[in-house]
């Protein structure tokens, strides 16, 4: 009922408002009719937008990257602990006195300590994966529903807008021509009256139209903050810390055997460098999507604030 009272809103022209209002009115009043159709314009397109937020809301809660941005902080504390200076003396002395032994046992103990937080936040970056990619398509949905919803609702904006001036410049012409009938004048009180409605409801339509496009923005560029991340996270932290474990944990077994005298440390620490790099990358890109969840949720609250006196 609400879609047919929005296209014969943008049919009615103010021609045919007038002849309606001229005509004998029957128990159920065109005129009561018209006024509701004013006072509802855009109701459809009202209601679904409430129902598309519910559903945005809905997937937001099931995003929590609290799990990752943890273990991307305790691996980005942990990994300076590793202290490749205990490799770095391994001559004849140091074997001799026993250093180079309990040096390498000592780099073994630590690389053992940060490989159970590297393992870890393997396992989350997996899951934090999955779960982007089973709520990906519905986010996608939701987003691009949103956009038509509120350019239904700015095409409505604009038709009554247009309807509007013309009402008001018949109002004039009416006005001029009415002399002294009471019904005609009757008429024209309850156009302007009904224009009154009108303008109330656009009133309210504009701004949920803006309160939908703030939310649509927010969400599109935390959508866009989810897919980097994502792609960091499968790219950069997934293979970086594979390569870590198998070279740095290599080196930690070669650490403690005193037949090999001459470590080969420059490959083991650039892949150190690496992934150091690469986790304090994804733990300012977790920062910013967490930020970015924030703001599309405080929009979406706004978004309620909005559709609740145009529902």
């Amino acid at each position: 009922m609400a879609d047919d009272q929005d296209r014969t809103a943008s049919l009615m022209t103010p021609a045919k408002l007038a002849q309606a209002q001229s005509r004998p009115r029957a128990a159920a009043s065109p005129a009561a009719w018209l006024d509701q159709m004013a006072s509802d314009a855009g109701h459809a397109h009202v209601r679904r937008l409430a129902e598309l937020r519910e559903q945005m809301q809905t997937q937001a809660a099931t995003r929590d990257y609290t799990q990752v941005s943890a273990g991307l902080s305790r691996l980005g504390e942990a990994l300076p602990a590793l202290d490749f200076n205990l490799l770095q003396a391994r001559g004849w002395w140091a074997r001799t006195t026993g250093k180079s032994r309990t040096a390498g046992a000592e780099f073994a103990a630590q690389f053992e300590r940060i490989e159970a937080i590297a393992k870890e936040l393997a396992a989350q970056a997996v899951a934090a994966q999955k779960q982007q990619q089973d709520s990906g398509n519905a986010a996608d949905l939701s987003l691009v529903e949103l956009e038509v919803e509120f350019r239904a609702i700015e095409k409505i904006i604009d038709q009554g807008a247009r309807w509007l001036q013309d009402m008001r410049n018949q109002l004039k012409t009416r006005q001029a021509e009415a002399g002294g009938d009471a019904q005609t004048q009757q008429a024209i009180e309850d156009d302007a009256a009904r224009c009154e409605i009108l303008v109330a409801r656009l009133k309210l339509l504009r701004a949920v139209s803006s309160a939908a496009q703030q939310s649509h923005q927010q969400a599109q560029a935390a959508a866009g903050r989810r897919v980097a991340f994502g792609q960091m996270l499968q790219q950069k932290i997934a293979p970086g810390i594979k390569t870590w474990l198998a070279r740095i944990s290599t080196l930690a077994s070669a650490a403690g055997d005193e037949g090999s005298p001459a470590l080969s440390l420059e490959g083991p620490m650039e892949c150190h460098r690496d992934l150091q790099l690469a986790v304090k990358q994804a733990t300012a890109d977790c920062s910013q999507l967490q930020l970015a969840e924030k703001a599309v949720s405080e929009s979406l609250d706004a978004l309620d604030a909005q559709l609740e006196p145009a529902r």
